[in-house]
């Protein structure tokens, strides 16, 4: 069992913004006080950064929180091309070096972040089982797969949690992916459940992302289509004003209002960010609420696509 709400922690690599390890330290302690328990990393978020920060912070007390990695996603470090590979040997070296950068002999929950459509889902979940067996990793995960493939790696064995970019703005895993985790009993984690810093107080401003910026280039952060979301998210504030809650707290309860069974991991490098969205978790949703969000962002609201060309390699589609 973790908290309701996880952390996302990518932001500590400097994905959006320039951070400090002091600075995702104070987080960290800020989420142990608010009750976070789980948190989100991965061995390609600033090519160990993020995890290497996390491990500072642990110094060994692994039982303070319940830590999901991933592997799968290499990068060339010359050209930055990116790459995915889920062989047996690629993972146990990508494993062994995110749990020397922790400092833990175990990681809880650990994710394949992308497929490599050259190994078999039945033979990655193989890899994936036997590194349980070894008591390297507690649960088994994945980023981004269809439901089909999700259902030919359960009937290996156990998979315990599926991640994937969803929110009010990105609602594609309404299209099969929630309902095959509920019924298999599989948690739904949802990334960017803040669309990316789009529902925060005052939305980013895309002229300010410098180069290699994740944000500079993806369809919804540029004209035309960045100026018509910035217009319909007024709506949403409007609304969230009415209710007197902050639009991060109300975007967190739509997405927990979702299902049991889903675990949202907003990312944030800040101590009062990450209170916001805890905030969320206290709100008391009900029918009218919810319709009321929905005729202010109705699904397929957002223009623009989520992701660049590049970006959409390596995401499973089902639709």
């Amino acid at each position: 069992m973790v908290s309701e709400v996880g952390l996302g922690c990518w932001s500590f690599a400097g994905s959006y913004g320039a951070t400090t390890e002091a600075e995702a330290h104070n987080t960290l302690s800020a989420a142990l006080d608010l009750g976070v328990t789980f948190l989100d990393t991965a061995n390609v978020y600033g090519m160990g950064v993020s995890e290497k920060i996390i491990g500072s912070f642990l110094k060994g007390a692994s039982n303070r929180f319940t830590i999901a990695t991933k592997a799968g996603i290499w990068r060339d470090p010359e050209t930055g091309k990116r790459g995915f590979n889920n062989k047996a040997a690629y993972l146990r070296n990508e494993l062994e070096n995110s749990l020397s950068r922790l400092g833990v002999e175990h990681v809880d929950l650990y994710y394949i972040h992308r497929r490599d459509r050259d190994v078999e889902i039945e033979d990655l979940m193989q890899t994936l089982l036997a590194f349980k067996a070894e008591g390297k990793i507690g649960g088994i995960g994945f980023s981004e797969i269809s439901p089909a493939t999700l259902k030919r790696a359960n009937a290996v064995g156990l998979v315990d949690a599926v991640q994937s970019e969803y929110s009010l703005w990105t609602r594609q895993p309404e299209l099969g992916m929630i309902q095959t985790c509920r019924d298999l009993g599989i948690a739904f984690v949802p990334f960017s459940p803040l669309g990316r810093g789009m529902f925060a107080s005052t939305p980013p401003d895309p002229t300010t992302f410098k180069d290699g910026h994740f944000r500079k280039g993806t369809p919804r952060f540029t004209e035309p289509n960045f100026s018509y979301n910035v217009r319909k998210m007024e709506e949403f504030k409007a609304l969230a004003n009415d209710l007197e809650i902050s639009t991060i707290a109300l975007a967190i309860a739509w997405t927990l209002a979702q299902g049991e069974h889903l675990i949202p991991i907003p990312g944030t490098r800040t101590a009062d960010h990450l209170t916001e969205c805890v905030a969320g978790s206290s709100i008391s949703m009900n029918d009218e609420i919810l319709q009321a969000i929905e005729r202010v962002l109705p699904v397929g609201w957002a223009h623009g696509d989520r992701y660049t060309h590049d970006q959409w390699v390596g995401v499973e589609g089902y639709c």
